[in-house]
C-alpha cells in the first residue's frame, strides 16, 4: 500500500530548502515542510492485529491540527520536552479522522466488511486486548486511558502514533472493531469525515457548559473553533457567542452561524476592548500590560489555541468564577496570571472525546455527530473546504500553511477515486 511516513529521511533531502521570509505569513512552515521527515512509501498492507480486528480502506481522512503540527515542526515556540512523546513510537504513518470501508474482519469481529465506519481513533484497553479495562475506559474516557504503553500494540495513544497501529494517511489501516463507528448511509463522506473534531469540541463544551443565558468566547475559528461555535449554537441557543479568528474564510463561516466576530489580527488591548464592549465588561487599565475587565461578564472562553497570550487575554475579560476551557495544543510561555486567582478563575485542559452525554443519552462523541447530522441538528458542511490525493501531500500542507490567502480551514485527503 502507499502511505506517508513520518520518521524517515525526506524525499526533498538533497534539495535546499526555502528561506522563511518574516514578512510573508506561514514562509516558516513552508521553510520546514520542506525538510519534514516524512515520505511516500510504499509499504506491506496492514494485517490484522487480532481476532477482533479489522482492516479499512481509506476513503477520506482529515489534516487534524495536531498532525499538521507535527509535520511543520511547529509546535508555536522553542520547547522540546513535550511531555506525552513518552507514550508514543515510530515510525508513523499520521492520520486519525479516518472515514473508511471495512475490506476485512477477524473472526471475533463485531463489524461486517463491506460496512462504512468513521474512526474512533484510541488505542485503549480494548484495542490493546487487556480484558481487565482500566477504571479510565470502563467510565468512556478513552483518551485518558492507563495503558497507552501496553498490551498487544507498541506504545501510542491513538492511530496515528503508534508504530503498529498505522493511520489514514495510506491507501489501508488496521483497527480494532471497537474503534470502527458504521456512517448511517445518507450521510456523504465529506459530512462524516468532520467528525473527529465534532467530537472534541462536544467533549470540551458538554463537560464544561456555559450557564443559560450567559456569554461565551471561542478563541479560534479553525476546526476546533468552528465546530466549538456550530455546538454553543446548536445545544445551548440562550448562551451569546463570540469568536476570535484570524483568517476571512473562517471569520465569515462562525459569523455565519451566529457568533459575533473579534479579529485577532488587532492589537491584543484592541481585542480585549472589543470583547468587554460586546459583553458588558468594566475595564481598567494597569500601570502596565493589558486591560482588565472587573466586573467581566465573559463566563465560559473556550480556547482552541492554547498560547500563553489567548490564555492571558481570556482571563482578562472572563468574570468571576468563570472557565477557560483549553483544546489548543502550544508550547508554553510566561504570562500574566493574576486574574485567575482574584477571579476565582478556572482553567481546564480538555483532550479529545469518548462517551459523551447529550440530553441524558450517553453515546461515543462520533456517534452523537451522526446522529445530529441524521436529524438535522448541526451542518458544518462547510467547514471542508479542500481536498487533495495523497500523492498531492505537499500542496495540502502548503494550502494549510497559507490558509490566509487559500481560506482553508479543514483539508483532507480524498482516496475515492484512486481504487
Amino acid at each position: 500500500m502507499r502511505a506517508l511516513v513520518f520518521g524517515v529521511p525526506s524525499d526533498l533531502s538533497d534539495i535546499a530548502a526555502p528561506n522563511a521570509d518574516p514578512d510573508s505569513p506561514g514562509s516558516h512552515l513552508l521553510a520546514n515542510l520542506h525538510n519534514t521527515p516524512m515520505a511516500l512509501q510504499e509499504l506491506p498492507d496492514p494485517k490484522l492485529l487480532g481476532p477482533d480486528w479489522v482492516v479499512l480502506r481509506t476513503r477520506m481522512t482529515g489534516i487534524c491540527g495536531s498532525d499538521s503540527k507535527q509535520v511543520f515542526m511547529d509546535t508555536g515556540g522553542d520547547s522540546s520536552d513535550f511531555a506525552f512523546t513518552s507514550l508514543i513510537s515510530f515510525p508513523q504513518v499520521l492520520g486519525h479522522e479516518v472515514i473508511a470501508d471495512v475490506v476485512e474482519a477477524g473472526p471475533e469481529s463485531s463489524v461486517a466488511p463491506g460496512t462504512r465506519v468513521a474512526l474512533n481513533c484510541w488505542l485503549s484497553c480494548g484495542p490493546r486486548g487487556i480484558t481487565l479495562q482500566c477504571p479510565e475506559c470502563q467510565m468512556g474516557n478513552y483518551s485518558s486511558c492507563w495503558s497507552f504503553t501496553a498490551g498487544r500494540l507498541t506504545p501510542g495513544i491513538h492511530t496515528g502514533n503508534s508504530s503498529d497501529a498505522t493511520g489514514g494517511f495510506a491507501d489501508l489501516l488496521p483497527a480494532h472493531d471497537s474503534m470502527a463507528i458504521p456512517v448511517p448511509d445518507g450521510i456523504p463522506d465529506e459530512v462524516a469525515v468532520l467528525a473527529d473534531p465534532f467530537a472534541v469540541s462536544l467533549h470540551a463544551i458538554t463537560r464544561n457548559p456555559p450557564p443559560p443565558h450567559s456569554k461565551a468566547v471561542v478563541w479560534g475559528a479553525g476546526a476546533l473553533g468552528s465546530t466549538s461555535v456550530a455546538i454553543l449554537r446548536a445545544l445551548y441557543p440562550t448562551v451569546e457567542v463570540g469568536c476570535v479568528a484570524r483568517h476571512r474564510a473562517q471569520q465569515e463561516l462562525v459569523a455565519s452561524w451566529g457568533a459575533t466576530v473579534f479579529d485577532s489580527e488587532r492589537d491584543r488591548s484592541d481585542v480585549v476592548v472589543a470583547i468587554a464592549d460586546w459583553s458588558g465588561g468594566v475595564l481598567h487599565q494597569p500601570w502596565a500590560g493589558l486591560p482588565v475587565c472587573h466586573p467581566g461578564h465573559v463566563a465560559s472562553v473556550y480556547d482552541t489555541i492554547g498560547t500563553p497570550s489567548t490564555i492571558e487575554m481570556a482571563l482578562r475579560v472572563l468574570g468571576a468564577r468563570g472557565q477557560v476551557v483549553v483544546t489548543g495544543v502550544n508550547a508554553p510561555g510566561r504570562f500574566e496570571w493574576s486574574p485567575l486567582y482574584f477571579k476565582d478563575a478556572r482553567i481546564a485542559g480538555s483532550n479529545a472525546f469518548g462517551v459523551e452525554e447529550i440530553d441524558g443519552v450517553r453515546q461515543h462523541a462520533i456517534a452523537h455527530y451522526l446522529d445530529m447530522v441524521r436529524d438535522g441538528r448541526i451542518d458544518i458542511s462547510a467547514m471542508l473546504t479542500h481536498t487533495f490525493r495523497l500523492v498531492d501531500w505537499r500542496d495540502a500542507f502548503t494550502t494549510i500553511a497559507k490558509q490566509h490567502a487559500t481560506g482553508a480551514i479543514k483539508v483532507a485527503f480524498d482516496f475515492r477515486g484512486e481504487r
